[in-house]
């Protein structure tokens, strides 16, 4: 005997996916797919605006309203392509208790497997057709405020509605966010909002915290407004069977069939910011011999893990240190390809600056992700 669960279990599956799922409040529902395996979408352009031609049209045209422009009207077919399915097993043993079981173990594999499925495909197909991506950053507490309001602003330049953009980012990102000392965002959300994933308000925008195995390898952060993506959770049929051949109890199947589109006339309203998922440089050694009268400069710094560096002297006359002169070493620490200094890289992670005995003054400034300067004065060279 086979029993159909849809309509059992139907509305306790359609409440999991907007409590559960991290895309509900990124994507829209204005195209339904009842009945249909495909949707054929009208992509519509527009007409420049023209001076009027008070007195007669202009040259070359032959309307007042200037030159004549055909519209183009082309559509998109949105085929659904994820069709997937689950079956599981319920034993006898749990037989008084079946209808409770089966419920239990829907809801445990569309909270722990289903959904999070989901949520990858759409947050996946969003990255890849989004209508900005900026190159790849790293980002820190320092700059990641500034690369968000970027994002914001990039929206702002389509024209993409301010109410509606949703912020979503992954935990070390938010953990970034709350390390900025200059950024105040609301925590004060309330139910209903934290039911669907939110956690916090920036810039007018509700932030979703989503779990790194629901992004692609990369994801920095992301903001989307709805209007561009299509998400479609289309349950198709989910069964019990008592007591199969070969199996005591029951057997449940399940089959889910989704998809997710990004309209191409809308996709400007994503900003997507791949990270450079570069290594962080958390120390430098410095090495330079303090000037002496008639000794040989040192033209070379030696690299260290993650990083060359070059050494430049002022003044830089000669090859040797003349008398009576204060030098001051510039070393220029670059880092190399997917390797990043640490936020704050200061001189307390230099190991062998020079004490006050040898020099007059030390700096150590993080110019940026990729490059540290170090600037030591050293004291005058001998009569």
């Amino acid at each position: 005997m086979s029993i159909d669960l849809c309509l059992k279990f139907l509305p306790f599956v359609d409440e999991l996916f907007s409590t559960a799922s991290k895309t509900s409040g990124l994507t829209n529902k204005d195209f339904t797919f009842e009945g249909a395996h495909s949707v054929k979408v009208w992509r519509m352009s527009t007409a420049p605006m023209n001076d009027y031609g008070r007195h007669g049209p202009g040259e070359g045209n032959w309307s007042r309203y200037g030159e004549v422009n055909d519209l183009d009207a082309v559509t998109d077919t949105l085929t659904l392509r994820k069709d997937r399915s689950f079956t599981f097993v319920i034993d006898a043993l749990d037989e008084n208790e079946s209808e409770l079981k089966a419920a239990e173990a829907l809801a445990r594999q569309l909270r722990q497997v289903v959904i999070p499925e989901v949520d990858l495909y759409t947050i996946s197909e969003m990255a890849t057709n989004a209508g900005t991506k900026p190159a790849a950053k790293a980002l820190n507490a320092a700059n990641i405020y500034d690369e968000i309001i970027k994002g914001s602003n990039a929206l702002d330049t389509y024209e993409v509605p301010e109410t509606g953009r949703v912020l979503l980012v992954t935990p070390d990102v938010y953990k970034l966010l709350k390390k900025n000392p200059d950024l105040m965002m609301q925590t004060d959300i309330a139910e209903d909002m934290r039911i669907k994933g939110v956690i916090a308000m920036l810039d007018g925008m509700p932030i979703i915290r989503v779990p790194v195995a629901r992004v692609p390898s990369g994801f920095g952060f992301m903001i989307a407004h709805p209007v561009a993506t299509v998400g479609v959770e289309k349950l198709a049929a989910y069964k019990t069977h008592d007591n199969p051949p070969g199996i005591s109890g029951y057997l449940v199947e399940g089959r889910i069939v989704y998809d997710a589109f990004v309209l191409t006339n809308k996709a400007k309203a994503i900003y997507y910011q791949v990270t450079s998922n570069a290594t962080h440089i958390g120390s430098a050694s410095y090495s330079v011999t303090a000037p002496v009268k008639a000794a040989t400069r040192q033209t070379t710094h030696e690299s260290g893990t993650g990083y060359t560096a070059a050494i430049a002297w002022s003044p830089n006359a000669g090859t040797t240190f003349a008398a009576e002169t204060a030098y001051t070493a510039t070393v220029t620490l670059t880092a190399a390809s997917g390797y990043v200094f640490d936020d704050g890289f200061n001189a307390a992670d230099v190991v062998g600056l020079p004490d006050s005995t040898a020099a007059d003054s030390v700096t150590v400034t993080r110019v940026s992700d990729t490059s540290v300067k170090i600037v030591v004065a050293y004291k005058e060279t001998a009569a």
